[in-house]
């Protein structure tokens, strides 16, 4: 189930968000939580960032934002992450599944998304739900410490 991110939720999705097989695919390096409050703050402004629960806990969040005017068919999706410790549930399918179904609902056309070129599994993933892959951002993401920039590639699906 779905819902709207709260303030409560921080402390939660912090430990998400910073778990070591989740940040290297999110936009941010690891941090403490201090830092990290205006980060979720905006999320919460933006008033779509989502929290996926199972069983009454936190399993997953994501960010599902609608372009405005004549790009308003389109909606991109990020800030996504599934509770590691939940792999292998099909939480991420549940929860991915949902949020395209809802998008769908509210008249997109279009869902797009990036992902980054070493993380083949949400590439698998993303490809048997229908999305294909568009075009690549060529040295685009940056992680600290990594001596290189990586591709991101971006993907799109389209509502017939």
């Amino acid at each position: 189930m779905r819902r709207l991110a709260t303030p409560e939720d921080i402390d939660t999705v912090f430990a998400l968000y910073m778990h070591e097989k989740v940040v290297p695919y999110l936009g941010y390096d690891p941090m403490p939580l201090d830092d990290f409050r205006a980060i979720y703050q905006d999320l919460l402004d933006s008033r779509c960032f989502y929290i996926y629960e199972r069983d009454g806990r936190i399993a997953g969040f994501y960010r599902a934002t609608r372009y405005p005017g004549r790009v308003r068919h389109v909606a991109s999706l990020g800030t996504l992450a599934v509770d590691p410790a939940l792999h292998g549930q099909g939480i991420a399918l549940a929860m991915v599944t949902e949020a395209i179904d809802t998008l769908i609902a509210e008249g997109v056309k279009r869902i797009e998304l990036i992902v980054e070129s070493d993380n083949a599994p949400a590439l698998r993933f993303y490809e048997k739900l229908g999305f294909e892959r568009e075009g690549t951002l060529r040295k685009f993401y940056k992680r600290a410490g990594d001596a290189e920039a990586i591709d991101d590639h971006l993907m799109a699906l389209l509502v017939a």
